[in-house]
């Protein structure tokens, strides 16, 4: 059976299209491969398999720091990197990425619980620096491509939506197959087995490197911009265009706020579930409402986008947001009577409210990473130059100190309002969690109001960001696109 032939553009590009997508799709899943298995098993190997339990917090929070900074680091290196490479520049990085994440996602997982603390301090900090290296070589670049593959609005909103979905993806399978391979038969974690796994897991996520880069097609000719007449790469000058970029700061307020509120609230919800509610095992499920909207709004993206604009929707999607994150304010300022045992209207409002909330989030998610794009694109507009690596990488730099500050903040009011986790070691050392039922009702009613709070200033900041700062609404998008294809043919 002959082959189908390939479609090509009007510049003799193979024509846009769902392989495009699921490609992008497939980057995102091999970055979540590894980052979820950090977020997920880390932690407790380190504390239970290692036995760094007082060591771990400190340790992280450095690391953590570092991790932010990394990125700006390695996005300077790529915007600075003139060579002319044979399948493009963002994919090498990639490639070169994903092949250090084998590695390097398995050495934050070496198995010595009978070497000297020093070592173990040495093990952790050395493998975890490795592979954040390995991974931002590897992630940077992937986020700058977005703008490469193509510059239609439509175009880079489905593949905005579809790298939520590899996200989304990348980040539950994880959650679902590591509990099955990393425990024995008494609950305990097995170490050797934690290592073994962070091998595979890296090799399924290089796997998905090398089909997404042999399916990835460059649309956009940035070449003009990246020979050797250009001038030598300033790092303080591309730092200064990121903050007088005003679509990149925009959506990167519109991000600090989503992780600083709903990561913030995220680290109250589960104390919430277990005394205001009195039902823990049904917060999980809850939470599951924040996907569904991903999965349902995918599709429409591109419609909606060619109809309306991302700037428009994701106004619209943070409008939404608030308003949900209102309806929680419900319980907490009287408007639904609760007394200690009968939460039952509450909750139902509460998922109301999530509901809501998640509509507003899967709009936005679904076009954030298009916005990024065209943020890129808009610091080639004003100044005259591409500078991919800085733009996305410095917008991933407060994205990570937002992801830190959030649970830092919710965790410091809640201390402030009486929370104290001060359980001591059992007689093997492991420490159990205090008891939190044993808390009184009046510190639950202002825990679940903390709760409406923090989902409320994620939204008050996306709006911000996007509805006041991001300027790049269709009319100026369509008339940035232009122009700028206009320079491209002239040079």
């Amino acid at each position: 059976m002959a082959k189908k032939p390939v479609t090509l553009d009007a510049n003799g590009h193979r024509k846009f299209g769902i392989r495009d997508s699921v490609a992008y799709a497939a980057g995102d899943l091999g970055c979540n491969m590894s980052f979820a298995l950090k977020g997920t098993i880390m932690p407790l190997f380190w504390t239970q398999v290692m036995g760094l339990s007082a060591w771990y917090s400190l340790l992280i929070i450095v690391l953590q720091v570092w991790d932010a900074i990394n990125d700006p680091l390695i996005g300077t290196i790529v915007d600075a990197d003139r060579h002319q490479y044979k399948r493009n520049k963002f994919l090498q990085y990639i490639w070169f990425g994903s092949i250090g994440l084998i590695v390097g996602g398995a050495l934050c997982f070496l198995p010595f619980p009978q070497a000297p603390v020093w070592a173990k301090i040495v093990i952790f900090m050395a493998g975890y620096v490795i592979w954040d290296a390995f991974y931002t070589v590897a992630n940077v670049p992937y986020g700058s491509l977005l703008s490469l593959i193509s510059k239609d609005p439509a175009d880079r909103a489905s593949l905005s939506a579809w790298r939520s979905i590899g996200s989304m993806v990348g980040n539950m399978v994880p959650m679902v197959i590591l509990p099955l391979l990393v425990y024995n038969a008494d609950g305990s974690l097995n170490g050797p087995m934690v290592f073994v796994t962070a091998l595979v897991m890296g090799a399924l996520g290089f796997l998905c490197f090398q089909f997404m880069i042999k399916n990835t097609e460059i649309r956009v000719d940035t070449s003009v911009n990246c020979n050797e007449d250009q001038p030598k790469f300033n790092v303080i000058k591309a730092m200064g265009n990121f903050l007088r970029n005003r679509p990149a700061v925009g959506a990167t307020i519109a991000a600090m706020g989503m992780f600083i509120g709903m990561q913030g609230a995220s680290t109250a919800v589960s104390v919430t579930f277990q005394i205001y509610f009195k039902n823990p095992q049904i917060a999980g499920i809850v939470q599951l409402f924040a996907m569904l909207p991903i999965v349902i709004f995918t599709p429409l993206a591109r419609k909606m986008v060619m109809k309306y604009g991302k700037k428009e929707l994701s106004i619209f999607g943070s409008v939404a947001y608030i308003l949900g994150a209102a309806v929680l304010f419900a319980a907490p300022l009287g408007i639904i009577p609760v007394s200690e045992g009968s939460t039952g209207l509450d909750l139902v409002m509460y998922i109301v409210a999530q509901l809501i909330m998640s509509l507003g989030m899967g709009i936005y998610s679904t076009v954030s990473w298009a916005m990024m794009g065209d943020a890129i694109d808009y610091n080639e507009w004003k100044v005259g130059t591409r500078e991919e690596g800085i733009v996305y990488s410095l917008h991933s730099f407060f994205r990570k100190l937002a992801q830190g500050v959030g649970p830092a903040l919710a965790i410091a009011i809640m201390a402030g309002m009486g929370y104290v986790n001060n359980a001591d070691p059992d007689a093997n050392g492991v420490f159990q969690t205090i008891d939190v039922t044993l808390l009184s009702w009046d510190f639950a009613v202002e825990l679940r109001a903390l709760v409406a709070i923090l989902f409320l200033v994620a939204g008050i900041m996306m709006f911000v960001g996007l509805g006041l700062v991001y300027n790049l609404d269709k009319k100026t998008l369509a008339k940035m696109t232009a122009e700028l294809d206009a320079r491209r043919s002239a040079k």
